[in-house]
């Protein structure tokens, strides 16, 4: 089953058509809970989202005591979640929940290691502003370049992702943007998947080309030393044991969490 985590920030007039279209979307892919993380808004969205839980049965709430960024609010989404396949999106409208649906297909189709993929959303045509889509594609192809992360457009949000292993990453803010890199470090590969991407219909972005920036160039230079701090691809480790000198090999879990 499915979790879709949403985090929101003063998004009031968004979160009722866009729970409409999750209980739509819920026909073709198992989602069974939606988890909003409101980051501290200071309008109605709180209250909306509470009136909403009347409505929609699935609908979980989560309020951040102070404004902590998206980063955060995914991380808090998914130690809450209740099953163990995430769906993370935007809670401005502009990512289709129809679009889960084109994930989950990916995800079950998939010959590879069910439990170490990630499937990511890549926009085919940004409803963006010119200058947000000549600098989201000039940031990319710097990071893309830097971290051999082979993918074209990390700032959708859209992406579906085994709990576990996003649990287990290292959490810094603006984790999110790098999130393929930091799941290649720890050997999960990431399966693309072509989705769409609205105009904003109600509310303000809350990103900007200059507040991203700076700290941008040094999250990159922060992951691009997580990368070459990783375990080796085929790492694992046995410990013998002295009874029977037999071998008995340490979960994955346990092993990254040695000192």
């Amino acid at each position: 089953m499915i979790s879709v985590i949403i985090p929101v920030h003063n998004e009031r007039d968004n979160i009722e058509p866009l729970l409409r279209e999750i209980q739509q979307a819920s026909a073709d892919a198992p989602i069974s809970e939606v988890i909003y993380i409101d980051d501290s808004s200071t309008d109605d969205t709180l209250n909306i989202l509470k009136k909403q839980k009347e409505n929609f049965p699935f609908l979980r709430v989560i309020r951040h005591s102070v404004r902590s960024g998206q980063s955060a609010a995914f991380m808090t989404g998914a130690r809450a979640a209740g099953n163990g396949i995430l769906v993370f999106m935007d809670g401005d409208g502009q990512n289709d929940p129809k679009d889960i649906a084109k994930l989950f297909a990916a995800y079950e189709s998939s010959d590879k290691d069910k439990s170490k993929i990630m499937i990511a959303g890549q926009r085919q045509k940004r409803q963006d502003n010119a200058v947000r889509r000549i600098s989201s594609r000039l940031a990319n192809k710097i990071r893309s370049s830097l971290l051999k992360d082979k993918t074209r457009d990390t700032g959708c949000s859209l992406k579906m992702i085994n709990r576990e292993n996003y649990v287990r990453l290292p959490f810094f803010n603006h984790m999110h943007r790098f999130l393929p890199a930091l799941l290649i470090r720890d050997h999960v590969e990431i399966i693309h998947v072509d989705v769409s991407h609205r105009p904003r219909q109600a509310g303000t972005s809350k990103y900007g080309f200059w507040n991203r920036f700076w700290v941008g160039i040094l999250d990159l230079l922060g992951v691009k030393w997580l990368m070459m701090r990783g375990l080796p691809v085929n790492y694992s480790s046995h410990e013998l044991l002295e009874s029977t000198e037999t071998e008995k090999v340490i979960p994955y879990e346990r092993r990254n969490n040695l000192g």
